[in-house]
């Protein structure tokens, strides 16, 4: 334990200002609480002083949270394009499920599409998904053929080419396993 007589600094000196190191223990309860975060945006949070109970101490990542590990392992990827190709907004849309919903699929995306475009007042260009089969039925064909909109698919088993949407999905998927990790509760939940 350091102790510091705070009085006698000279306000004209150079003052320096004093930032504690957090426990592991205290740096995993806060890993956990925000959902597995990073420690290095954990650090930002502090510093932009943005979560309101959270103490000014310096988190850092012992790398032993065995959640997330578990929830975040995947196989590599393939290399990503170094320049985008997109110019405006809704020139393309990154479209996939990661639940099978494909009845559900039809009316919502219709309804997405229309209320983009009237919100931006630009039309949808090119939508990208996956081959299956809730993004290639009749009524959304048609639907794009009268929008104007192109249809990309990526090939089979090759979800590399629909890279922006999986890795948004990987995200939200990433978040959830960790915490049910975390929790202990059974893989049937």
């Amino acid at each position: 334990m350091y102790s510091f007589n705070l009085k006698n600094i000279d306000p004209s000196g150079d003052l320096a200002c004093l930032f504690a190191k957090a426990s592991i223990d205290e740096s995993n309860k806060w890993h956990r609480r925000l959902g597995h975060v990073n420690f290095k945006n954990l650090n930002k949070l502090i510093k932009g002083n943005l979560v309101r109970g959270l103490p000014s101490k310096i988190f850092e990542n012992d790398h032993t949270c065995v959640a997330c590990q578990k929830g975040k392992q995947h196989k590599a990827s393939c290399k990503a394009k170094t320049m985008s190709s997109v110019n405006h907004p809704l020139q393309i849309l990154h479209m996939d499920l990661f639940e099978p919903t494909s009845d559900e699929t039809t009316p919502i995306l219709k309804d997405f599409i229309r209320q983009a475009e009237n919100q931006f007042n630009l039309k949808v260009k090119t939508i990208r998904s996956d081959n299956e089969t809730e993004f290639k039925n009749n009524d959304l064909i048609e639907f794009y053929r009268l929008k104007g909109i192109k249809r990309e698919y990526s090939n089979a088993r090759t979800p590399q080419q629909n890279r922006v949407a999986k890795r948004k999905n990987m995200t939200l998927i990433e978040a959830a396993r960790t915490m049910l990790a975390d929790s202990f509760l059974p893989t049937t939940f």
